[in-house]
């Protein structure tokens, strides 16, 4: 019980804009229940997650960015469904944690450096394509999205309203495929999904008061370092 509302917490806080720490409840809840029916549990609960930081953030969204992202997002997705199914757990984990860390290993060295935000043409595909594939296997593709935002140097109100509007999109696309073609959503489920989203709702107000003292340049160092962090813990699942 307790690291089911420990799970709500932190997705409440994740969405609220202290971003990277959504990997600490994915793994939360792959110990709890197993890793397969974990990910059919928290697809609900970042749904709701979603509608409230939408309702909260989404005068900040920016849909340029949204354009270029999501529809190489939903391509991930669809590759997600058909080969992640059958995917090896133990080669999906620490091949993306691999990718994480490396990412962010990137962005720490580019922010130091001072350059440029990436122009290159397959930026935005790579990242979709990787963030769109990683949300659809094991509800991981945070880091990515955060890497890819943290490179367009979008402001934190713009940063938070963006994500949002771009995970309720896309967690929405993803549903039909967890209760139809894997399965991994039924009325057991959705009922323990029910029961751990209150205390999203607590994490979520009270990460919204947290994020209001975090000035700018602290939210990316932030950012930055918690997602390193939920990389290690995918290693150590």
């Amino acid at each position: 019980m307790a690291a089911s509302a420990a799970v709500g917490i932190i997705i409440g806080l994740s969405k609220s804009g202290i971003k990277g720490i959504a990997m600490l409840a994915v793994a939360l809840l792959a110990i709890t229940y197993e890793p397969k029916v974990s990910t059919g549990i928290m697809l609900p609960i970042l749904i709701g997650a979603d509608v409230v930081a939408v309702w909260y953030y989404h005068r900040h969204a920016q849909w340029s960015y949204l354009i270029r992202l999501t529809p190489w997002m939903a391509l991930g997705v669809l590759i997600g469904v058909w080969s992640g199914k059958d995917l090896p757990e133990e080669i999906f984990r620490q091949g993306m944690a691999a990718v994480i860390l490396i990412s962010v290993l990137f962005m720490f060295w580019w922010d130091r450096s001072n350059h440029h935000v990436p122009r290159s043409r397959v930026f935005a595909p790579f990242m979709g394509l990787t963030a769109g594939f990683a949300t659809m296997v094991g509800n991981l593709a945070g880091a990515f999205s955060n890497i890819y935002f943290l490179a367009m140097r979008l402001p934190k109100e713009q940063f938070i309203g963006t994500a949002a509007w771009l995970f309720f999109m896309i967690n929405i696309f993803k549903l039909p495929f967890h209760i139809w073609v894997w399965e991994t959503i039924n009325a057991e489920s959705v009922l323990i999904s029910l029961k751990i989203y209150p205390a999203v709702l607590v994490g979520f107000f009270a990460g919204v008061k947290l994020v209001k003292h975090i000035r700018d340049h602290n939210y990316r160092q932030m950012i930055l370092l918690l997602t390193a962090m939920g990389a290690i813990l995918i290693f150590l699942r």
